[in-house]
């Protein structure tokens, strides 16, 4: 399993490294005693809780003799009262550790199983003793007051073994909220109200675990406290960037990118260029505005409807919203359907202040309608131009006729207006290819990258595809070889006729790569692949830029195949175009499938480990791409998702689904702790999702019923 190779790799700190024991540790004899840990079913606890129990287990191999001698190592463990906790036992196979009432000086202490049948034979568990400390989601965001609105909060005791039983308190301006009620059934919920004569960042929520009332006190780094900001509307006054594709109603593709600026939840202006099968054209949007839902008391504060006054279709939408107030969004004027994405622009984006590069990734169709995916890299140098730029193409599994042999050079120009917030790219490669393009949020910072929008504008043809999508600006500060290709991601792919995929993987900055994936093509369902497979080819990526010293960005790197098969079926090359460190766009270098999307880096700290009780929140989920009109109307939707830990392994899903505003039940499960896991829908529809977490507030599904086709969702805090 990839926890295993994880571990290898000595990717995870100690606060995450359960299940990393040190198992193997033979004598001269040949035996070897192995130890894992479980509690509550959760395995690979490494955090102990201050008075929390755990379960830990040896098992003796080479010798009929399987008994063993436990014993508590660690520089504090010595004196009186027992500081670094209990055991059960000293001997059998299976004890039971209890944590000390109190954290001492040295936290780290080994829980030891020694073979009696040779005492150099041993096996470890590392432990942390850490006190029980609680985090409340999400933790920062803008609470609508007109109307008045709700906001839903959540309450996680960590270590994932601790009792999820809290005690809140909600405070404005100092004194107690006006509304804020928690949940009667399970309190590990709490729903705020916007009735308090306040305003700005004023409310200030907590919750602490009744297990360990001061554990936030001992350690208040590992504890989140809510902070809410009031604002008259979630949509802020601003300007904003927009992408969307679809279908009209005849089953043929739309797309659009544009920009508006808004006014405390009233659109005041803008502009969007929109591509259909009739061409081309710019609308200027007159007007518009977001109406939160007053359908959905509990979720009104996430979900609404945005619309934009332009003269065409699509126009109106519904939309779900993260903390920071972007939007996810599906049609919903009866013109067609089709998703996509609202971000805010940032304060100060620094577009074009020096020489930059962007790595892109766009998909759309060729005249005769098949799938179109392009990637690359454009570097702009300030002052208008653009030069040393590459690009690769793959147009129904030709990769030469739009640009020649890849990957194609790129030249230009390029001008932007950031009083209207419009730009347009002039691109040569053989071809000259036109753009339009909306900056989105982020900054000229390596941590929270520019993000722009772009969509083609010229006449389709042979040589000119109709494709639109995301451009990031590249972290300049790295070397991209293949040493700088090292960590952990999870990449999300869309190609033709409903393939979609999901991979959790680990480069290791030497050319391999392995991991673990869900498939689902056109209803085939591949679930929890691990790849490589024993005794398969290996899955390898190398640096593959063309200039000497293939420092660029660009990559080859192996994706999905068939693992499990006998034999293997082996992978398929895909190039991908780095904006950082394990992120970028990938692209099916030539397959009919045309497979394209994100790689999305999983940050060092979780380090392919995702805590179960680090998951619960409050999320807006909708599909994010689609590259085939046959996709089932019903699974364009937009959902409001509560995830909340009651403390066992089954984590429970509640909301609301839109349009027709649907109550939604389900479970949620991470795979032992990884960043995949699933996602099981028992209302509005049985089905069944993988479910692969970016981090704690972003994760992406897709269906992995066999028989259905799926889409690519996206989850977000």
């Amino acid at each position: 399993m990839i926890r295993k190779l994880l571990c290898a790799t000595a990717l995870m700190s100690l606060a995450l490294a359960g299940g990393c024991a040190k198992g193997g540790n033979g004598g001269g004899s040949g035996i070897i005693v192995s130890v894992t840990d479980e509690s509550n079913g959760l395995k690979g606890i490494s955090l102990a809780g201050l008075g929390l129990q755990i379960q830990i287990t040896a098992t003796v191999t080479g010798t009929s003799d399987t008994s063993v001698t436990w014993a508590i190592l660690g520089s504090s463990c010595s004196g009186t009262g027992n500081p670094c906790g209990t055991l059960s036992a000293t001997t059998g196979n299976t004890i039971t550790y209890t944590a000390p009432d109190a954290v001492p000086s040295s936290p780290d202490i080994v829980v030891e199983a020694t073979s009696n049948a040779d005492k150099s034979a041993t096996g470890d568990q590392n432990l942390r003793i850490v006190p029980i400390t609680a985090t409340v989601s999400p933790a920062s965001l803008s609470v609508g007051k007109t109307p008045v609105l709700s906001q839903q909060f959540t309450a996680v005791a960590v270590p994932d073994n601790a009792p999820q039983d809290f005690t809140w308190t909600c405070s404005a301006n100092g004194v107690p909220c006006v509304n804020f009620v928690v949940d009667s059934t399970f309190n590990g919920i709490a729903t705020y109200t916007t009735q308090d004569n306040c305003s700005g960042s004023c409310v200030q929520i907590s919750a602490v675990a009744n297990s360990n009332p001061t554990g936030c006190q001992i350690d208040p780094k590992s504890c989140t406290i809510a902070k809410a900001t009031i604002v008259g509307s979630r949509l802020a006054s601003g300007t904003y960037a927009f992408q969307f594709n679809g279908y009209d109603n005849n089953g043929k593709p739309v797309a659009v990118a544009g920009t508006f600026d808004a006014t405390n939840g009233s659109v005041t202006g803008g502009t969007e260029t929109e591509t259909t099968v009739a061409g081309t054209s710019t609308h200027a949007i007159s007007g518009g505005s977001y109406t939160p839902s007053s359908a959905d008391p509990k979720n009104s504060n996430n979900s609404g409807t945005l619309t934009l006054t332009t003269g065409a279709f699509p126009n109106q939408f519904i939309v779900v919203m993260d903390g920071a107030g972007d939007m996810q969004l599906i049609e919903s004027d009866g013109h067609g359907v089709g998703a996509g994405i609202v971000q805010k622009q940032g304060s100060n984006p620094g577009f074009g202040t020096s020489n930059q590069t962007y790595a892109f990734g766009f998909a759309g169709s060729d005249p005769g309608g098949a799938r179109v995916g392009m990637a690359g890299l454009v570097p702009i140098d300030g002052s208008g131009n653009v030069s040393g730029g590459v690009m690769d193409v793959n147009d129904n599994g030709n990769t030469t006729n739009v640009c020649g042999s890849a990957p194609c050079n790129l030249a230009g120009s390029y001008t932007y207006n950031s009083n209207t917030n419009v730009g347009h790219f002039t691109l040569t490669s053989g071809t000259t290819q036109h753009f339009d393009f909306y900056l989105a949020g982020g900054a000229t910072n390596a941590n929270n990258p520019l993000t722009i929008f772009a969509i083609s504008t010229d006449p389709v043809d042979a040589n000119h595809p109709t494709v639109s999508g995301t451009m990031v600006l590249q972290d300049s500060s790295k070397t991209y070889d293949t040493a700088g290709l090292t960590g952990q991601s999870i990449s999300a792919l869309v190609g033709a006729n409903n393939n979609v995929s999901l991979t959790l993987g680990q480069t290791d900055g030497k050319g391999t790569f392995v991991g673990i994936f869900d498939q689902n093509n056109a209803g085939t369902v591949l679930t929890q692949a691990n790849f490589p497979a024993t005794g398969g080819p290996n899955y390898t990526y190398s640096a593959a830029g063309p200039s000497s010293n293939q420092n660029d960005g660009r990559y080859t790197i192996q994706m999905l195949g068939n693992p499990t098969a006998s034999p293997a079926v082996p992978p398929l090359p895909f190039i991908l175009y780095a904006s950082g460190a394990n992120r970028g766009f990938l692209l099916d270098q030539s397959s009919t499938a045309v497979m394209t999307g994100p790689m999305e880096a999983i940050p060092n700290k979780l380090a392919g480990l995702i805590s179960p009780a680090n998951m619960p929140g409050t999320f807006g989920l909708t599909i994010i791409q689609n590259a085939n009109p046959s996709l089932d109307p019903a699974d364009y939707f937009a959902a409001n998702l509560l995830l909340t830990s009651p403390g066992n392994l089954v984590y429970n899903v509640t909301g609301t689904q839109n349009p027709g505003l649907q109550t939604v039940t389900g479970t949620y499960i991470l795979n032992d702790g990884l960043a995949s896991g699933s996602y099981t829908l028992t209302a509005p529809a049985k089905l069944k999702y993988a479910m692969y977490a970016v981090d704690t507030t972003r994760f992406y599904l897709i269906g992995i019923d066999s028989g259905v086709t799926s889409p690519l969702y996206l989850a977000q805090e």
